[in-house]
């Protein structure tokens, strides 16, 4: 039998995301033969209403971050890895960090025996059909870990020549609310001055147009199940509808903190190395929390809106440059992409906080933060690429260090 583990991080209150993520694990468990282990990495005030909700459910791992750190100072010791301080802090840093948690699971999820990880986020829930619950770990369970030529329910839209390759991610996107909590300006004149910052350097007026106009807004609703089997384009697929078999066992997610998009790095590896991956619909329903609405939420969120946009800098160069899964050749690659010259990192924050203040409203305050931390935000993007490249030499003898580790303490 099969042990998959589907996670949910957290840091705010989602009994409800909860509640649907246990109806998932009980009818993976009824639909496949698998043993699901079922993970929340709980960063939030509300633990005790969590546990309310996992209820009696079987093969719950629900952690504090006390547990989380107990578990990773084990493992960290186990590994015998250099600079063990600065990896456990990589992995449970202070800030909020989305590579971060799901690294932590990818890990656990080892230490747990499990094939395969599937990964929930706490602000969404699923899509309903004719009366029954849309669940994306059907796709993730008919298709991953198995050779793409036995993928035969799926359109086959795959190279022949790789044909034989493990099927190593399977996913989806969103409907609702989009991704990025950008929808209130999206008819000003200066959304496309803002959006278009993420495109690499050297794209046309064309190419930033497009990617503007498809950027953060999701897909159809669920109408029957659409099975693509190919190399799945990173922008049809979301990280919290997403499903890994093996590849996260050799590559950790970016540990930035503050960082929106942290997290999608292994859609591209699997995009740049040709892995045979599975792209479904089965939408997840995204939505935007009352916090992010705050002042303070607000400026959080923008924030870390900035430093995705410092961050894609290095990971375009990053991109344009990987060609395999291959760690050692990866993390070349990622120390590569900070010696590059700093000065169009300047000129983007520049234009980043000019489109701020052509915003006006409550965008001028985040104009206003983005000059007084300006060196900051550069020095961090820097500082964050060369943080990843240290945890990608690290990553396999904490990979096999997990697997001898038991996530609770004896």
């Amino acid at each position: 039998m099969r042990r998959v583990c589907l996670t949910v991080p957290t840091n705010r209150e989602c009994t409800a995301t909860l509640a649907e993520v246990v109806a998932e694990a009980a009818y993976a468990v009824e639909h496949f033969d698998v043993e699901v282990h079922l993970l929340v990495l709980d960063s939030s005030e509300h633990f005790a209403a969590h546990a309310r909700a996992l209820g009696a459910t079987p093969n719950v791992w629900h952690l504090d971050e006390p547990a989380q750190r107990a578990f990773l100072q084990r493992v960290v010791r186990r590994a015998d890895v250099d600079k063990p301080d600065l990896l456990l802090d990589l992995m449970l840093p202070r800030g909020l960090s989305y590579g971060a948690c799901t690294n932590r699971a990818f890990l656990i999820a080892a230490a747990l025996g499990c094939d395969s990880v599937h990964r929930r986020d706490s602000d969404s829930f699923f899509q309903t059909h004719q009366g029954k619950k849309v669940f994306p770990i059907h796709p993730e369970l008919l298709f991953l870990g198995k050779p793409a030529h036995l993928a035969g329910t799926a359109q086959d839209r795959l190279d022949p020549a790789l044909r034989d390759a493990t099927v190593s991610m399977v996913g989806g996107s969103f409907v609702g609310e989009m991704s990025v909590d950008i929808a209130d300006i999206r008819g000003h004149e200066a959304y496309y001055d803002l959006v278009s910052l993420w495109a690499a350097d050297g794209s046309t007026e064309e190419e930033k147009r497009a990617l503007v106009e498809e950027s953060f807004t999701g897909s159809a609703p669920f109408d029957g199940d659409e099975f693509v089997l190919s190399v799945v384009d990173p922008m049809r697929v979301d990280m919290h509808n997403i499903g890994f078999h093996g590849l996260h066992e050799r590559i950790p997610l970016p540990p930035a903190t503050d960082t929106i998009g942290s997290d999608y790095f292994l859609i591209h590896v699997a995009d740049k190395a040709h892995l045979p991956g599975v792209l479904h619909n089965r939408h997840i329903v995204n939505f935007h929390t009352p916090e992010r609405k705050t002042d303070a939420g607000f400026l959080a969120y923008q924030m870390r809106y900035a430093k995705f946009i410092l961050s894609m800098h290095y990971l375009h160069f990053i991109y344009q440059r990987m060609t395999s899964d291959d760690p050692a050749a990866i993390a070349a690659i990622v120390r590569d992409s900070t010696w590059q010259p700093r000065e169009p990192n300047e000129a983007k924050i520049r234009s980043l906080e000019a489109a701020y203040r052509r915003l006006g409203g409550r965008f001028t305050t985040v104009a206003d933060v983005v000059r007084d931390r300006r060196e900051r935000l550069l020095f961090e993007a820097r500082r964050d690429t060369d943080d990843f490249a240290l945890l990608i030499d690290a990553w396999a003898a904490l990979m096999a260090a997990a697997r001898t580790t038991s996530v609770r303490d004896a």
